[in-house]
């Protein structure tokens, strides 16, 4: 089963893909790979999930922030391969988790989003993976990822 039939049957809602805030490109293919920018934990309707986790959030938001930014990550492969189906594999992903001085679960924080890219691409949805705390993120948005993936033609 293709990952467009996953998110089909997985009944997953994904937000528009978002559009750069600064001077940058939110994704850049290389040969067979796709860089792509940090992104954040974008709403469907344009909302961002805010808070330091530790304080005003806690683990279980946080890992529901970092599945948010995988959905919106999921909208920029798509927007930039035109079908999910052209994902060989996940490679690489940095998870950066905007949290207190105290708070040390970042990689379940970061385990939100590395489920659904197995939910979504199985076996190939599993990469390499940093997860990392930081006492600020822009906006005060509680998870910023980002990822390499290898895509096909």
């Amino acid at each position: 089963m293709g990952a467009e039939s996953r998110i089909s049957e997985l009944s997953l809602t994904l937000p528009p893909a978002p559009k750069p805030v600064a001077t940058y490109l939110t994704a850049v293919r290389y040969g067979d790979l796709l860089y792509v920018s940090g992104h954040g934990p974008l709403n469907s309707d344009g909302t961002l999930h805010k808070g330091k986790v530790g304080a005003e959030v806690g683990l279980e938001g946080g890992r529901l922030a970092a599945r948010q930014v995988g959905l919106a990550i999921l909208s920029t492969l798509r927007a930039n391969l035109g079908s999910l189906d052209k994902v060989a594999r996940l490679i690489k992903v940095l998870g950066l988790v905007n949290c207190t001085a105290e708070f040390a679960d970042q990689p379940m924080v970061i385990n939100g989003f590395s489920d659904l890219m197995v939910d979504v691409f199985g076996d190939a949805g599993k990469g390499a993976r940093s997860a990392v705390g930081t006492n600020s993120l822009p906006g005060n948005i509680t998870v910023e990822i980002e990822a390499i993936f290898q895509v096909k033609d």
